[in-house]
């Protein structure tokens, strides 16, 4: 007789986040982008999203979170549990003692919630980059040692002649974002968590995803590398009904290419057939990872890519016009976790 207990295959949920643009849609303005911003903030800790970020972008049109920091606030203050922070700031735009103070007192006003993710690009255009005083001391190639100083800021107290207050001696979690393979070569390198911005630049997205986990230096808080993937959603109870809200996504983003940023324009049947599903085109041939229709035909798109990628968490981004169906998209992306 064999007493031996049956064998128990467990089944863990790839944790599912959202990043925010704060939208500005046609004809709309930066108030009520925010305050949809908090709306859909609040419905995502509901339906147990894990974190909430948003991202810097200067002299956009359509994009109301130039002040990250300032946003963040508006939205952990709505929320209770879920994370929110920055996917991400732009440090080259920035000193980093400032930033430690920033997200120093996002994490004493709101604590255990706080999440710091950086980049190193300008998230501009050149022109605004000179406005943002950007000079070369603080060019892009100077991230790893924006890095390390920022990192500095947060450490407790050891004979500084300058602190971060608050900030010093806060576990701020840090993140690197990147869309190429230095970002994850960097991530690696100093053990941090990774988030790939494969929404908008998978090109080479599996070449920094093999760098990251194959050069990943373990620390004592990060002992094992961790991998963010973001990913374009736009759910709806039908393939057309979903095909027709992702074309506001594809008029703004041809509009950014053109050089005319714009807010983000109602649907348009015109865009329709820009839209391909997920599978369909070699995936080192796409330009952005997306996932279009109804949700049977999401979760095909996130099962595939899920198992050629294996991230350890995905960060959902939804360019919708109108509110309440972009609120529903996040709720259908919810329900396909378990699929995941």
């Amino acid at each position: 007789m064999n007493n031996a207990a049956p064998a128990v295959t467990l089944r863990v949920m790839i944790p599912l986040s959202v990043l925010d643009l704060a939208p500005i849609t046609e004809g709309s303005d930066a108030a009520t982008a925010l305050a949809r911003s908090r709306d859909l903030a609040r419905h995502a800790e509901r339906l147990g999203y894990l974190r909430y970020w948003v991202a810097e972008h200067h002299n956009m049109p359509g994009i109301a979170s130039a002040a990250t920091a300032v946003v963040i606030a508006h939205l952990a203050g709505g929320t209770t549990t879920i994370r929110v922070g920055a996917g991400g700031v732009m440090l080259p735009n920035h000193a980093p003692l400032m930033v430690a103070e920033q997200f120093g007192t996002l994490a004493a006003l709101f604590p255990g919630r706080i999440d710091l993710g950086l980049g190193r690009a300008p998230g501009t255009d050149h022109a605004t980059a000179v406005a943002l005083r950007r000079t070369l001391a603080s060019s892009p190639d100077g991230f790893p040692q924006d890095l390390l100083e920022l990192m500095s800021y947060f450490a407790p107290e050891a004979g500084q002649k300058v602190r971060a207050v608050p900030g010093s001696g806060l576990k701020v979690p840090i993140y690197i974002l990147g869309s190429s393979l230095f970002g994850a070569q960097v991530a690696a390198a100093f053990g941090l968590p990774f988030a790939f911005a494969s929404h908008f630049a998978p090109a080479q997205m599996l070449q920094a995803i093999e760098i990251y986990r194959a050069k990943f230096r373990p620390t004592r808080e990060h002992a094992e590398p961790y991998l963010m993937l973001g990913v374009n959603i736009v759910a709806a109870e039908t393939d057309d009904e979903a095909r027709l809200l992702a074309s506001s996504g594809r008029q703004s983003f041809a509009n950014l290419r053109r050089g005319v940023p714009s807010t983000l324009p109602p649907p348009s049947r015109a865009y329709e057939k820009d839209v391909v599903t997920f599978g369909q085109i070699p995936l080192a041939e796409i330009t952005s990872v997306a996932m279009v229709g109804a949700p049977a035909t999401v979760a095909d798109g996130l099962r595939a890519f899920v198992a050629q990628t294996r991230p350890d968490e995905l960060i959902v981004v939804s360019h919708i016009y109108d509110h309440a169906a972009r609120i529903r998209s996040y709720e259908i992306a919810a329900g396909l976790r378990e699929g995941l």
